[in-house]
């Protein structure tokens, strides 16, 4: 199917789910506002395109934060998911359906799924060897163990890599390794896990990472994965364990890794109950629906490697694309609390408009994976130049003079070739749009409102408006400037929806991508309103000094014990580094497969 198809399509979009144990920071934001632009655009295009997402709602760190609470795992995802949604809202970020992974659904989808790949023999079991708190009852991942760094002697670091010198090692290596749960000291004990079996998955991997449903580079890499050799992927995890009990293995739990992908289908399907879509229809196995999923980078192994092959061995499609993206920085560094740029969703909203940031993003993302800079001087320069200074200031320096002289009435259009440019320039910026390079179709359309700004500079309705019999004249000028305005909201409509929809009550008409080419003539507009302020500085200092005042304690663990700092979506590594997450030190001790 071609870009900015004429064709009506069936399009279903996620975003990765984020998980239930915080706050969201710009971080996480820069990957649902893609997302919600790209939707935005997909529908404003004519097509039926949904987009679900769910928060990411088991695990040990969310049983362990209730705990510390004092509260059931369930009542902390709940306001959790309720905080999730006031931050998306607040960002008007639009989902057809937001849901939790800790659903009917999920459970049904989970179980599903691992007995189709159990029925396939894709499931194995054998015994490993694991650190367990004597005290807490519980085995341990690696980040809830701590301990003196084997290499440099340094204290207090994590149970797979220091901080201080950036050695790697296993947990057994650390000196003195203490539970960062309890404070008690880890001993081994063995355990029954449940690994899907991911090796026998390579032909079909090598096929589909090479059909075009990944970014070049992140297809490069995973050549390197599936030629160094795929390993088995631990499923299971022992109790206590908040999440879904794996079926005939009492005790055992599916691992947040396998049920939190499966939230896709899961929102999906809890939105086809309550809407009437057909579930079918997307998710079958020969289906001529779309599937996107946006994720970041950090996380491809498990959505290009595990995900597409637990879905075709159960009989689902695979996702027409997995697109990722990189990582944010504040300034050129890593976001930092003690420099106050590790900014939350809800301070933002407190002290700047969510369509600054909508537009930041917007104007640096690409089609690709490289990380994005959040420099806040480059921030307020470019949304004071841009939106108010180009954008805005069209409608501005026009409307005026029509409620004023022309009771609201807009006249001709005699501006046809400057006017169809604007008209023409809609393929491509819907081009850019539809390859996510959104950076270039900003680009585009501030060249369209330097041509704008130009022309009412040249033909100055404020020298025409003082001299005699120039009505016709002035009258023309302005509704050659407010339909440009118009074609220029339009195509700036996914990334600025409330500016749009001022826009649009002003102008008296709908912004409609596939009509615009309907010029507004002889049109009634009312009284033109300030639609965007220009950004302070002191506005974003004051956040910066609230964000340094607002550092969250680290959640999931009791305050007493040493503490490990968990976020709501799993830890930023590097891109080559993307099999570390959740490692753990094993020893096979027997092994059989699940008959």
């Amino acid at each position: 199917m071609t870009q900015a198809s004429k064709q009506q399509r069936d399009i279903l979009v996620t975003s990765a789910l984020p998980y239930a144990n915080g706050p969201i920071h710009l971080g996480h934001l820069l990957e649902y506002i893609q997302t919600d632009i790209w939707v935005r655009f997909q529908n404003m295009r004519g097509h039926n395109c949904y987009y679900v997402c769910a928060d990411d709602a088991h695990g040990t760190a969310i049983m362990l934060r209730a705990e510390r609470e004092g509260i059931t795992p369930e009542q902390l995802i709940d306001r959790i998911r309720q905080e999730h949604q006031e931050d998306f809202a607040g960002f008007h970020i639009r989902f057809d359906n937001y849901y939790s992974t800790h659903s009917e659904e999920n459970q049904y989808f989970s179980e599903y799924i691992y007995r189709q790949l159990k029925d396939n023999d894709h499931i194995a079991t054998r015994k490993i060897t694991q650190f367990f708190d004597p005290e807490k009852e519980m085995f341990l991942a690696d980040r809830f163990i701590k301990g003196t760094c084997p290499k440099c002697k340094t204290e207090d670091q994590y149970g797979d890599n220091c901080e201080a010198c950036g050695a790697t090692y296993t947990p057994a290596e650390l000196i003195n390794p203490r539970s960062a749960v309890s404070g008690a000291t880890p001993v081994e004990k063995e355990s029954e896990h449940y690994f899907f079996k991911l090796p026998e998955f390579h032909d079909f991997l090598s096929k589909w990472t090479r059909s075009g449903a990944l970014q070049p580079q992140v297809a490069n890499k995973l050549a390197e994965w599936l030629d160094a050799g795929l390993q088995e992927w631990d499923i299971s995890r022992d109790a206590p364990y908040f999440g879904f009990e794996i079926p005939d293995a009492p005790g055992k739990y599916f691992y947040v890794w396998l049920d939190a992908p499966i939230g896709y289908l899961a929102s999906f399907k809890n939105l086809c109950n309550r809407e009437g879509i057909d579930f079918e229809h997307f998710w079958k196995k020969d289906s001529s629906a779309e599937v996107y999923h946006f994720i970041g980078k950090d996380i491809i192994n498990f959505h290009a490697l595990f995900w597409p092959s637990m879905l075709h061995d159960a009989g689902f499609r695979t996702p027409t694309a997995v697109w990722a993206h990189g990582f944010v920085t504040v300034n050129g560094k890593k976001m930092s609390k003690s420099r106050g740029t590790f900014i939350m969703a809800r301070t933002y909203l407190d002290h700047l408009d969510p369509e600054y940031l909508r537009y930041y993003f917007a104007a640096k993302l690409t089609g690709g994976v490289d990380d994005m800079d959040l420099n806040l001087e480059d921030f307020a320069a470019r949304v004071n130049s841009d939106l108010v200074g180009k954008v805005v200031n069209i409608a501005s320096r026009s409307a005026g003079f029509i409620t004023k002289r022309f009771d609201g009435k807009l006249g001709k259009v005699t501006e046809q070739d400057k006017l169809k440019e604007f008209i023409d320039a809609g393929e491509q910026i819907a081009e850019f749009y539809e390859a996510r390079e959104f950076g270039r179709a900003m680009r585009r359309i501030m060249e369209l409102a330097d041509i704008a700004n130009q022309y009412v500079n040249d033909e100055q309705p404020w020298v025409i408006a003082k001299q005699e019999g120039q009505d016709d004249k002035l009258q023309a000028i302005c509704t050659n400037a407010l339909n440009m305005f118009r074609l220029l909201m339009t195509y700036l409509a996914p990334v600025l929806p409330k500016t749009a929809d001022a826009a649009q009550s002003f102008l008296n008409s709908r912004l409609d991508w596939n009509n615009r080419a309907a010029l507004l003539e002889n049109h009634g507009i009312d009284k033109f309103k300030p639609l965007m302020n220009r950004v302070d500085m002191a506005q974003i200092e004051k956040m910066l000094d609230a964000s340094k005042e607002e550092m969250p304690a680290a959640v999931g663990q009791p305050s007493a014990a040493p503490t490990a700092d968990l976020e709501p979506v799993a830890e930023e590594i590097e891109f080559p580094d993307f099999a570390k997450v959740d490692l753990r030190v094993a020893k096979i001790v027997k092994a059989e497969h699940v008959e």
